[in-house]
């Protein structure tokens, strides 16, 4: 990149007296810079008339001259950066930011948060890691999900507690549950203004089903069709009234079925790259369009040492903006997760009901997970599964736990801490207790789980809390012997009951029968948080603990600033 390298010239000059006024002739001068005396002389040329230094040459071979310089590399850079900015130079842009993390904190600064760009809003959000690949039915991270449903569109979608229309506008079944029609939106389009066809929607949906995790969510579909091109017939081989639910799940997000970054949501993907994320506003989206033109997410892991200062202590604590100035940043919004981390006992003859209680009715009592050596403020104990669903305090007869015990866990890294302060707890009652950590963000279909007596991991919960919980127990690796044995005559049973105030009686029970058996004690809950510098308004908190981008604005400034333009390069 031209531009840069001329900063990079300009920066070896300065470096030979750190900015201040020297004398230098030009053959000194094109012997640092690496260039001839003549092209010398066309930088000094083009440097003094846009002000970036002041030359006093004297006329003959080898005389020296003045130099005065009246910027600094780094305002150079800074301002490259700018520009580079405006005009969508991405990739140009992260060259700039080959810098050591305290230069590059000092850079960043004044460029996150809202910002306004060639009369368009922006809004760029500090992230302290690379994103996965957005494949809806891959994605385990919290992050992801949230961008996944940004970017790709459903039949249906979640909305708080209920499902509504999203590429479909309503729908409808007849007496048994069985048949379903799906109304389209008309003059829906991709992401690449191609026309959607009803047509492409029953192909994705049958590639869905043929993956593990479709088949296990959409097992009850028997054939889908496109009788017209504004509907879809869905017809199934028994009752099943969370179809609209199971539609609007996450593996059920449709890309454009031959481009996978293509969707149809709010915002489109413009540049995936490991250093940044960005989505520019879909203008032909069928629901209301957003108020910010373009989204970034900067993958900044240096602005997140704690030796520099953090924004964001934690995944759950989003920063937008200046992340060394927290006194700046607002707290625009926080909740407590409805998802939690748990622990789940797996009863066999090693490890009975009244052993998995008795462990359960240990960890309620001892008051162990307030005593966790965690950041104040970032979790709370579970006291309910769903709000209105007390988590029971369970019995704890006068037996003795296993003399040794295998849990099993995964990420988040507070699970980690869990499992530490568990071995001393258990020790106490002449239990060992033996820790094997998986690696992953949920289980997986090749997570073996097989010699594990206990299980812990992370269940996110966004919307529809009722459908997810259902959803977990018939889809997640963990639950699949008791699937087998237990569940699936209850879960079947919820599912083709109409009345969703039944459905939600009957999960309700299911879930205390599990709680009051020893299969599953939640073990507390996150507190998101979500901060904000001043210009940036819309900001709520959503159920994944993100804000919805389609709601974010930034007020228009009152003066622009001007930007001292970089010279033209030299051919």
């Amino acid at each position: 990149m031209r531009e840069l390298h001329r900063v990079n010239q300009f920066q070896r000059l300065w470096q030979l007296s750190h900015g201040e006024t020297q004398r230098l002739s030009v053959a000194a001068m094109a012997q640092h810079c690496f260039c001839s005396e003549r092209h010398v002389r066309t930088l000094l040329r083009q440097w003094q008339e846009i002000g970036w230094l002041r030359w006093r040459g004297e006329s003959g071979r080898g005389k020296q001259g003045e130099l005065t310089f009246l910027v600094s590399p780094e305002q150079l850079r800074q301002q490259l950066l700018t520009q580079q900015l405006d005009a969508g130079e991405a990739v140009q842009a992260l060259q700039v930011l080959d810098l050591d993390p305290e230069r590059l904190v000092k850079m960043l600064r004044p460029l996150m948060g809202g910002q306004w760009q060639n009369q368009s809003p922006v809004l760029r959000i500090p992230y302290y890691r690379p994103m996965e690949p957005l494949r809806p039915l891959q994605l385990t991270g919290r992050a992801e999900q949230h961008l996944a449903r940004q970017i790709f569109s459903g039949l249906t979608r979640f909305r708080g507690n209920d499902v509504e229309g999203d590429i479909a506008h309503h729908w409808q079944h007849d007496a048994s549950g069985r048949d379903w029609y799906f109304w389209l939106r008309p003059q829906l389009s991709w992401h690449n203004d191609e026309p959607m066809q009803a047509a492409q929607l029953v192909e994705q949906l049958m590639q869905i089903r043929q993956t593990p995790r479709g088949l296990r969510l959409l097992s009850a579909i028997e054939k889908i069709e496109a009788p017209h091109p504004l509907a879809i017939r869905i017809q199934l081989n028994e009752s099943d009234y969370w179809l609209p639910q199971r539609l609007a799940h996450q593996f059920c997000l449709l890309p454009h079925p031959d481009l996978a970054d293509i969707g149809s949501g709010p915002w489109k993907l413009t540049h995936f790259t490991p250093e940044m994320v960005r989505l520019e506003s879909h203008t032909r989206w069928h629901f209301q369009r957003p108020l910010i033109q373009r989204m970034e997410y900067w993958i900044t892991p240096q602005l997140f040492d704690r030796d520099l200062g953090t924004s964001c202590s934690h995944p759950v604590q989003i920063a937008i903006g200046d992340p060394d100035e927290l006194d700046k940043l607002r707290s625009v919004d926080r909740s407590i997760s409805l998802g939690f981390c748990y622990l789940a006992p797996r009863i066999s003859s090693h490890f009975s009901t009244k052993q998995a209680q008795l462990l359960i009715a240990l960890i309620q009592r001892s008051g162990v997970i307030q005593q966790l050596p965690l950041a104040e403020g970032l979790i709370t104990p579970s006291h309910e599964l769903l709000p209105g669903w007390p988590v029971p305090l369970a019995a704890s007869d006068a037996i003795a736990l296993p003399q040794t015990l295998t849990l099993h866990y995964h990420l988040p890294v507070e699970l980690h801490v869990m499992a530490q302060a568990l071995v001393p707890l258990l020790a106490q009652y002449g239990c060992a207790l033996t820790c094997v950590f998986h690696d992953v963000k949920s289980w997986r279909d090749d997570s073996d789980l097989s010699q594990a007596d206990v299980v812990m991991g992370d269940r996110l919960i966004g919307d529809a809390p009722l459908f997810t919980l259902v959803n977990w127990l018939e889809n997640d690796p963990l639950w699949l012997p008791l699937r087998a044995k237990v569940l699936q005559p209850a879960l079947s049973a919820i599912a083709q009951q109409d009345s969703a105030m039944q459905r939600s009686a009957l999960t309700q029970q299911l879930f205390q029968q599990l709680m009051s058996d020893g299969y599953l004690l939640p073990l507390f809950n996150y507190r998101y948080q979500v901060f904000a510098p001043p210009g940036v308004e819309g900001i709520q908190l959503n159920s994944l603990g993100w804000f919805d981008f389609t709601r974010a604005w930034i007020p228009p400034p009152t003066a622009a600033n001007t930007v001292q333009p970089l010279p033209e390069p030299v051919p």
